[in-house]
């Protein structure tokens, strides 16, 4: 049975270059902060990396602080500038962020605010995007006890693209940091972070064709970020721990081809994005397109619908008998499924928010890929009627799915 997979907003496949560079890497020993002679070859192979990165996505060198994905640089970020911010300025108790975001985001500013912070949560109109106007009301009437806001690049759920410049040049009037979750976006969007005028920017190589286990936070030269970790002071003392060698490498490698090949590829995913959501409709008229239409507005390796009335494991489970894999795109625990925060922050109904799929192509997704979800896909959402009244949709718990 051919393999269709679709869920590359999960992770994506690695690049063949970059499985190469990882495998070569790792018969290597080296410790990157030895001074002999093994270790000063690592520390090349990582500030090689470091360099390949920066250009790759407008940052400078030092500005990459190295991770173990996006996860950990999002709480660094956060929590990091947090403590940092109201160490210098005990006002500074607010942080603003979306409703939206990834629970790597949300949950490190819920964290904060279990611990003093107020916690500033934005609202998004019906297709995922944040109000600015919000922003600008609350930076107006509370811009000097703003620690940070935290507004991602994209959407890992529905695609959305966000209005981070927008976001930046309200915060920057009165000089807020604003830290980005951009993830979903590298690869697949243009992204500058020397551009951006960002204090922070979390990424993650296995999201453009990387390894698991390695990412980055940009972070500007000028940004003081109090440590999560304590150890040797690696990276600029922000993030303790023995450097990925391995991984740094492999994540260069990927990061140079998907950013290389973001023009055409990203053309080449939004007609196949196009083609799948005209398929969905012919086949299911009811199925309601969460986020915006393919556009400038929504990433074209993110489709994500509405299935009324539909129990979302057993559409999986059907398609993934058939050999497609996708995602319902929200969290699922002992088996029942939860509502999406990011649809109900959309304004979508419980039942809705639990009735979801996620669609997401990759650099390997093919028109064969789309036409064997389309073939099957009549057949899923028909077995998901059948058992969707005994669907329960409960409140999204703390924690998310896989990115």
């Amino acid at each position: 049975m051919a393999l269709h997979y679709l869920d590359h907003a999960a992770t994506t496949p690695m690049f063949a270059a970059a499985i190469e560079a990882l495998v070569d890497e790792l018969g290597h020993a080296g410790n990157p902060s030895a001074l002999h002679r093994s270790g000063r070859l690592a520390r090349a192979v990582v500030e090689d990396g470091r360099e390949a990165i920066a250009r790759a996505l407008g940052a400078e060198p030092a500005e990459v602080v190295f991770t173990s994905g996006g996860t950990e640089a999002d709480n660094l970020a956060i929590k990091g500038l947090w403590w940092s911010r109201t160490a210098e300025d005990p006002r500074r108790t607010r942080v603003v962020t979306s409703a939206v975001e990834h629970h790597a985001g949300l949950d490190s500013v819920r964290w904060i605010a279990e611990r003093g912070a107020t916690a500033i949560v934005l609202p998004v109109d019906r297709e995922g995007v944040v109000n600015v106007d919000a922003l600008r009301d609350e930076v107006a009437a509370h811009g000097d006890e703003i620690a940070l806001v935290s507004v991602m690049g994209a959407n890992n759920e529905v695609g959305a693209v966000q209005p981070v410049d927008e976001v930046v040049a309200v915060a920057s009037s009165r000089g807020i940091p604003v830290h980005s979750d951009v993830v979903q976006a590298i690869g697949h969007i243009p992204f500058d972070f020397g551009r951006s005028g960002l204090a922070t920017a979390a990424v993650s190589a296995h999201k453009f064709g990387g390894p698991v286990g390695v990412g980055a936070l940009l972070a500007r030269g000028n940004v003081d970020l109090t440590p999560l970790a304590h150890g040797g002071g690696q990276e600029r003392k922000a993030r303790s721990g023995t450097l990925n060698a391995a991984g740094v490498r492999a994540m260069s490698v990927a990061a140079v081809e998907a950013v290389g090949s973001m023009p055409s590829e990203s053309s080449r995913l939004a007609d196949l994005q196009r083609d799948l959501i005209a398929g969905v409709r012919a086949l299911v008229p009811e199925a309601v397109l969460s986020g915006p239409e393919p556009g400038p507005r929504c990433l074209p390796g993110i489709t994500h619908f509405v299935f009324p009335g539909c129990a979302p494991e057993a559409m999986l489970y059907v398609l993934d008998s058939r050999g497609v894999e996708a995602s319902n795109g929200s969290a699922c625990t002992a088996g029942v499924a939860q509502a999406s925060h990011v649809l109900l922050a959309m304004g979508r109904t419980p039942s809705e928010a639990a009735s979801t799929m996620r669609i997401s192509l990759g650099h390997t997704s093919s028109r064969e890929d789309v036409a064997a979800l389309l073939e099957h896909l009549p057949e899923a959402v028909a077995k998901a009627r059948s058992i969707g009244g005994g669907l329960r949709a409960v409140a999204p718990a703390a924690g998310g799915p896989g990115r």
